[in-house]
């Protein structure tokens, strides 16, 4: 079972703008930053009550993300939700017919276990489960 709302993912073309938007006009505070060397990702990290809000940018225009943005443009990228034994979860989720993209959990932007739900299996909406 899915516990809670972890994040929701939102890509940008600019960090520096968009952090600039979330932190000083709509008064979000001052984010964690996170560079994904290993992803081409930056991203920053704003906490809010009982979830956050993730800034994606990607670093390199030959990554998910940078493919994303140059069909779709900037904007909600992906849902993030909580769950125990995500490992039991995929497996069970792939026993009912779910489309996953990620066969095993992977280590995530903070550090947690994560893995991502197909958006074919979901109506549209990618969804990223943590641990």
């Amino acid at each position: 079972m899915l516990k809670s709302l972890n994040h929701i993912g939102i890509v940008v073309k600019s960090l520096d703008e968009s952090v600039r938007i979330y932190r000083d006009l709509l008064g979000l505070g001052e984010p964690q930053i996170v560079e994904m060397k290993d992803m081409n990702l930056k991203v920053a990290i704003f906490k809010m009550e009982g979830y956050k809000i993730e800034l994606v940018e990607p670093t390199s225009p030959d990554t998910t993300i940078a493919r994303f943005l140059e069909k779709r443009g900037p904007g909600i990228h992906h849902l993030c939700f909580n769950t125990d034994k995500i490992e039991e979860k995929l497996e069970m989720l792939k026993a009912n017919g779910v489309i996953l993209i990620d066969q095993k959990p992977r280590i995530g932007a903070m550090g947690k276990k994560i893995a991502f739900v197909s958006p074919k299996s979901t109506n549209g909406v990618l969804i990223e489960l943590s641990e």
